[in-house]
């Protein structure tokens, strides 16, 4: 008889718990996971993927606007909130049964109900079975950060903005980071009078300053409004409906809805935890080693929920790690360092390596090299808004980071990446052909 019921069980079947289970599955291992909501997770289920979704949906509204100076003509012009709302939940949907298939196909059991910790081997169900395992990965990812507040209740998440029964005349977005950007974009595009506060003096913080500066220009032109250095002292319901928010250092403003994207808290509460010996953190985050390993010898995790980087592709690549670490005799430790990222917002920014702040800092001499260009297609729209490509290098030319804001950065910065990973330097950049005309062009045009 098998001292153990499986070799490994995950809680969690987000994207880390499920490309550990599945890759581990295959290596040979018997796993079996746990998922009290759906398969998918965060971002499948409510968030980068049906937001990118939103997103693409905002971009219509001044696609449709600029569409009269490329020869078409179009009639009334109407969104339908309700319709795009249902398409993105029905691919939800799909979605959810993709990466449940995934796992059946894989043999890995599903158990679909709330799981907990009773030991370093031992996992009880909320169904009150008790199963044990030789190797248990907690992947929980986290949960959006409600401020504590008189009236925090009458406000939603994101976790919440993809049901809305119609989108909000007058939206405020609570935060500085990119979800509040990108919704902030987002509802912006659909009609909502959008006000973001944040507690600080700027957004983004870990982003270049100049592209910064440049989302900042571009949302203020386009009407979103920014109440900086502001935080929450009490949310009210009026008997209009509206909702009156009192904050510091700003008069009070009324709205019809409320946001908090004020960050994101590991979901480690209810785990069980305390009935091992599994390390926490100063903001409950689960510590780890670079094999993701915790203070217990049989228990690991993955993702959000140990607050390294909180992106989807590195929760995917922790997964992957750990499978090939404990089940392929592979130990593999994954690269946190030069990470791309982007903010989804309008007009999207994006960056990989060091900032220009960064590079000074670390690096003291260091070279800059930028394009600051209006796009061809705004140029015959009549749109004034402009694109900032900038290249950060050490006094050798090796490229240390490269940012950039514009249409369709997030595409172009996939690649450019690649070359920052690999070190290489400006002069390899400006050895290679354009593609003209493109705005990635511009990237080994950079002086």
């Amino acid at each position: 008889m098998a001292e153990y019921d499986y070799d490994l069980f995950t809680i969690g079947a987000g994207s880390g718990g499920v490309r550990a289970s599945r890759v581990s599955a295959a290596l040979g291992a018997k796993v079996a996971i746990a998922e009290e909501h759906r398969v998918g997770g965060t971002c499948v289920i409510r968030g980068c993927v049906p937001k990118k979704m939103l997103v693409y949906g905002a971009h219509f509204a001044e696609d449709l606007e600029d569409c009269a100076a490329f020869g078409w003509s179009i009639g009334e012009k109407r969104f339908d909130w309700q319709l795009l709302r249902d398409n993105v939940l029905r691919d939800v949907d799909r979605l959810n049964r993709a990466y449940t298939d995934t796992l059946e196909n894989n043999k890995v059991t599903i158990f679909h109900e709330r799981a907990e910790l009773t030991g370093p081997h031992q996992i009880r169900l909320a169904s009150g079975r008790t199963v044990s395992a030789k190797h248990i990965l907690i992947a929980t990812g986290a949960r959006p950060h409600v401020p504590d507040c008189p009236g925090h209740e009458l406000g939603i998440t994101s976790n919440e903005a993809f049901h809305l029964d119609a989108i909000p005349k007058r939206i405020l977005i609570a935060g500085g980071g990119y979800i509040a950007n990108e919704f902030a974009g987002i509802f912006n595009e659909f009609g909502s009078k959008v006000t973001i506060m944040t507690r600080s003096d700027q957004m983004l913080r870990s982003y270049d300053e100049a592209l910064r500066e440049r989302l900042l220009h571009i949302s203020m032109l386009k009407g979103i409004d920014f109440r900086f250095h502001a935080e929450f002292a009490g949310i009210e319901k009026l008997e209009s409906g509206a909702l009156r928010v009192s904050m510091s250092r700003h008069d009070p403003i009324e709205v019809d809805c409320v946001m908090f994207a004020t960050g994101r808290v590991p979901n480690t509460e209810g785990l069980g935890l305390a009935a091992t010996a599994v390390e926490l953190g100063q903001k409950g985050e689960i510590k780890v080693d670079r094999f993701s390993k915790t203070s217990v010898d049989s228990i690991y995790a993955v993702g959000d929920v140990t607050d390294r980087v909180q992106l989807t592709p590195v929760a995917i690549r922790e997964g992957q790690a750990f499978a090939e670490t404990v089940f392929g005799a592979r130990p593999t430790a994954v690269d946190h360092s030069c990470i791309p990222a982007a903010v989804f917002s309008h007009p999207p920014l994006c960056g990989v390596g060091l900032t220009e702040k960064q590079a000074r800092q670390k690096l003291g001499a260091v070279k800059i090299y930028q394009s600051d260009f209006r796009p061809m297609k705004h140029v015959l729209a009549g749109r004034e808004e402009r694109a900032l490509y900038k290249m950060v290098c050490d006094e050798t030319d090796k490229i240390v980071g490269i940012h950039m804001i514009g249409p369709d950065a997030p595409e172009i910065m996939q690649a450019a990446a690649v070359a920052v990973k690999a070190g290489l330097s400006k002069a390899d950049f400006d050895a290679t052909c354009a593609i003209h005309p493109t705005m990635a062009e511009e990237l080994v045009l950079l002086r």
